[in-house]
């Protein structure tokens, strides 16, 4: 089994490197979406097992690759705005986030990451880009995934409201799972600890 990996929004592909190192033993791919330099598909060949952060969640189920077989999806979500019959991220503040964009691009991201809980300085962006794809979280739907899904949260996310966490990919093949005392980052705050849940979902594979 080979994976896919797929990072959110206002990070890059070296986001995943300490989890993929713990994993450097399984063929992998790790895309780039371009945000802060050159853009980098990810291609695999044959059966792939996706592992998706936030956004990248949402990219995954827009593009599913041939091969899909699961996703492990950490911190990741199918819609990311509310909606008056689901729980989410409050329009206003994506509107919010949008108004101030347009004004200063860079006190957003800086403001974004940290509250995550990403203090790490980053140079040149693509403003253009990133405000795509907050518009794309502040107005799309993914479709659900016609593969097993395991839903990894974290129980203290600052950014995903909880009723929210408890209810993406409703309607879908979803097992659930809670680290209690982890955030936004789950790959790098618990790097083992998601390198087992990715290890269990292809341990249960067919």
């Amino acid at each position: 089994m080979k994976l896919l990996f797929a990072h959110g929004w206002g990070f890059d592909r070296s986001f995943w490197k300490p989890l993929a190192d713990l994993l450097a033993d399984l063929p992998h791919a790790i895309g780039d979406r371009g945000y802060f330099g050159s853009a980098q598909d990810a291609f695999v060949d044959g059966p792939c097992l996706a592992v998706t952060h936030s956004l990248g969640t949402m990219r995954v189920l827009r593009e599913p690759p041939p091969g899909l077989m699961g996703i492990v999806a950490i911190n990741g979500f199918d819609r990311f705005s509310a909606r008056p019959d689901r729980a989410g991220v409050p329009l206003r503040v994506l509107d919010r986030m949008l108004r101030r964009f347009g004004e200063d691009p860079r006190a957003v991201l800086t403001e974004f990451r940290r509250q995550c809980g990403a203090d790490a300085e980053f140079g040149e962006f693509d403003a253009v880009l990133l405000r795509e794809d907050l518009v794309r979280l502040r107005d799309e739907e993914a479709p659900l995934p016609s593969v097993p899904v395991l839903s990894l949260q974290g129980g203290r996310d600052p950014l995903l409201p909880e009723a929210m966490r408890t209810q993406v990919f409703r309607n879908a093949s979803v097992r659930r799972m809670e680290f209690a005392a982890g955030g936004h980052l789950l790959p790098l705050e618990a790097p083992e600890f998601c390198a087992k849940v990715v290890r269990d979902m292809i341990g249960a594979r067919p």
